[in-house]
């Protein structure tokens, strides 16, 4: 082979070394970015990874307060339901009082699916019979008597969860009427057991035997100028 021919492969390969050489570059530059676009993969993973965790956390914590539980409760409802409880058991301390060991109130205990959610609607245990029945069933003092006793059981409860706050003063308008004379007599005793010190027990009534169980009275009395109130004490 001639020199020439030497001259013109040593060429070649030169031209082949640079090439090679150029795109070993361009790989080697390829080949770093790759790495760290897989490291800023791995960490967006991770990432995911982490957040996938804690949503996990946080949307079973939403689906309970949403309702997906085994009462079929709402946060609200929940918190209500405690409310409640704490009322009714104050309210039958009052109640079994009231009627002789008798009354117990409970919330009404439904079917539950995720079409039925606990209601605030109650019944009444008759100790006498051992069984649940409507409210709706007792007579208007029993009646009363109940109403009577969820009120105080819920100012109870208020004090007790309130913290410093108390309930100063008490007013029941009416009602007494469809009590009979024990019924009246209970009433009237739980509700002056309240008064003394700094509770004051209101008691709104046209009844007239309540006069005689009340110390102190405020009178209405209707005149040709208008209304006027009269205040006497039995004291």
């Amino acid at each position: 082979m001639e020199l020439s021919g030497f001259e013109a492969a040593l060429t070649e390969c030169e031209r082949e070394r640079r090439q090679t050489a150029r795109e070993k570059e361009r790989t080697g530059a390829a080949l770093a970015l790759n790495r760290q676009s897989l490291a800023t993969l791995k960490g967006h993973l991770e990432e995911k990874e982490k957040l996938e965790t804690e949503y996990s956390v946080v949307r079973e914590l939403e689906r309970a307060a949403g309702g997906y539980n085994g009462r079929n409760l709402v946060f609200e409802q929940y918190v209500l339901s405690v409310y409640f409880e704490d009322i009714l058991r104050a309210a039958n301390r009052r109640l079994l009082k009231m009627s002789g060991e008798r009354y117990e109130l409970h919330r009404l205990d439904r079917t539950r699916d995720r079409r039925s959610k606990e209601s605030m609607e109650m019944e009444v245990l008759d100790q006498y019979t051992g069984k649940r029945r409507s409210v709706k069933s007792l007579s208007g003092g029993e009646a009363f008597n109940a109403a009577l006793a969820l009120a105080l059981g819920t100012s109870d409860v208020i004090q007790s969860y309130a913290g410093g706050i108390q309930v100063e003063a008490l007013f029941v308008d009416e009602g007494f009427g469809s009590l009979d004379a024990e019924s009246l007599e209970q009433a009237v005793a739980i509700l002056t057991s309240l008064s003394g010190g700094s509770s004051m027990v209101g008691i709104i009534s046209h009844v007239e035997e309540l006069k005689e169980q009340i110390g102190s009275h405020i009178l209405v009395e209707k005149t040709n100028q208008g209304s006027r109130i009269v205040t006497e004490s039995m004291v």
